[in-house]
C-alpha cells in the first residue's frame, strides 16, 4: 500500500435496493481519484458481515469505510465505526436512504464518488435504543409495525412502503406509553407511535422529524395522537413536506433521553430495522460520535423539482390506496349487515 494515499474500503450489499452493482463498481473504478486513495472492494456474505469488515477496517486505520447499499448496510457499517477515526462514506442505493438523503449526498453514484473524493469529513450524533446504535430514526407504535410489515413483505420501494402503511393504518390501535424524559416527572401518553429522530427523515423523503439536525446532540421526539381516518390525506402531505410537526394530533420536543414503557414487549425499529424488544426501552443520543464524509455545498443533491415530484406522486398513491381500503372495508361491513339482517328476517 502507498503510505502516502489514503485507503478506502468499499463494502457492497448485493442484495439490497434495486440498481445494479456492477455499474457501480465500474463507476468506482472510473471516477474515484486514485491519486489521492488506494482502494479494495469486498462483497457482504450474510447478514453482520459489514459490520465485522468495517470493525477491521478501523482497526487497520482506514481513511473510510464507504456503505454501497440501502439503510441497513449503512448502519452496519456505522455502527462498527463509531468512536473511531475512520470516516463513514455512503454511496446510497438502497430502497429509503435516509442518512444520505438527510447529508444530501447524490442519489446518483457518480456524484456521491465525486463527493469521497473532496474528502469533506463531518462528525455527527448517533442513538442508541436498548444499546443498539441508530443513525436516522427509531420508533414504536406504528411505524415500527410497518417496518416489520414491509420486511416480510418480500419488495422494496416506496410503493411497497406506502401500500403496507396504509393497508395497516385503517386496522391499527393506538398503544398507552409512560415516558420519562431527561429523567424528569414520567408521562403518560396514548399514542399511534413515537419516533425519535437523529436524523429528520425515515427515507424516501418522508420527514417524521423536520427539524431534527445530526449535531446538536439531541433526539427530536415526534408523538402521533390518535387521529381519525379523514386525517390521513393532511399527516401523509405534511409527512413529505416537512410540515408534520405543524398538525394538531402531533406533539414533539427534544431531549437527550428518553425511557419508553408499554404495556408489553412487541416490535420496535432502528433505521427501519424491525426487532423485536422488552417492555421497557431506554432511547439516548450520542454526541459527535461518528466521523461522516458529506459532499461540498457543489455536490450536495438539492433537485427540487425532482423532489417535488417524488412527493406529488407519493401523494396520489397514498390517496388513491388509502380511499380504496375505506372503500374494501364499508362494502365488508355493508356484506355483514346484509347477513345479520336476513338472519333477523328468518326468525
Amino acid at each position: 500500500m502507498d503510505s502516502e494515499k489514503k485507503h478506502i474500503t468499499f463494502i457492497v450489499n448485493p442484495i439490497s435496493g434495486t440498481q445494479e452493482k456492477e455499474q457501480i463498481i465500474a463507476l468506482i473504478n472510473e471516477y474515484l481519484d486514485i491519486d489521492k486513495y488506494t482502494f479494495q472492494i469486498i462483497y457482504t456474505q450474510y447478514a453482520g458481515h459489514a459490520e465485522e469488515i468495517a470493525a477491521q477496517c478501523a482497526e487497520d486505520s482506514h481513511f473510510a469505510v464507504v456503505a454501497v447499499g440501502g439503510d441497513g448496510t449503512v448502519n452496519e457499517v456505522a455502527r462498527a465505526l463509531t468512536h473511531t477515526h475512520t470516516a463513514l462514506g455512503i454511496i446510497p442505493c438502497g430502497s429509503g436512504n435516509g442518512l444520505a438523503r438527510h447529508l444530501q449526498i447524490s442519489m446518483q453514484p457518480r456524484k456521491a464518488i465525486e463527493a469521497i473524493n473532496e474528502g469533506i469529513i463531518e462528525r455527527i450524533d448517533y442513538g442508541t435504543i436498548n444499546r443498539r446504535k441508530f443513525f436516522c430514526t427509531c420508533g414504536v407504535g406504528f411505524d415500527a409495525f410497518v417496518s416489520l410489515k414491509f420486511a416480510e413483505a418480500g419488495k422494496r420501494g416506496l410503493n411497497t412502503y406506502i401500500e403496507q402503511s396504509l393497508n395497516a393504518s385503517l386496522n391499527y390501535k393506538p398503544e398507552t406509553y409512560k415516558l420519562t424524559i431527561d429523567g424528569n416527572e414520567t408521562e403518560i401518553y396514548q399514542a399511534f407511535l413515537i419516533a425519535c429522530g437523529n436524523a429528520a427523515q425515515y427515507g424516501n423523503n418522508a420527514y417524521i422529524a423536520p427539524k431534527a439536525t445530526l449535531t446538536d446532540g439531541l433526539l427530536d421526539v415526534t408523538i402521533l395522537n390518535p387521529f381519525t381516518p379523514l386525517d390521513v390525506p393532511s399527516l401523509a402531505l405534511q409527512l413529505f413536506t416537512k410540515t408534520i410537526d405543524q398538525n394538531s394530533h402531533i406533539k414533539t420536543f427534544r431531549c437527550k433521553t428518553i425511557n419508553i414503557r408499554r404495556e408489553k414487549p412487541g416490535v420496535v425499529h432502528y433505521d427501519g430495522d424491525p426487532v423485536m424488544m422488552g417492555a421497557n426501552l431506554k432511547v439516548k443520543i450520542h454526541h459527535a460520535g461518528l466521523h461522516v464524509i458529506v459532499p461540498t455545498d457543489d455536490n450536495k443533491d438539492l433537485n427540487v423539482l425532482d423532489r417535488a415530484q417524488e412527493v406529488i406522486n407519493g401523494i396520489r398513491q397514498m390517496n388513491e390506496q388509502f380511499f380504496e381500503g375505506i372503500r374494501q372495508r364499508n362494502n365488508e361491513l355493508l356484506d355483514k349487515g346484509k347477513k345479520q339482517l336476513k338472519k333477523l328476517t328468518k326468525l
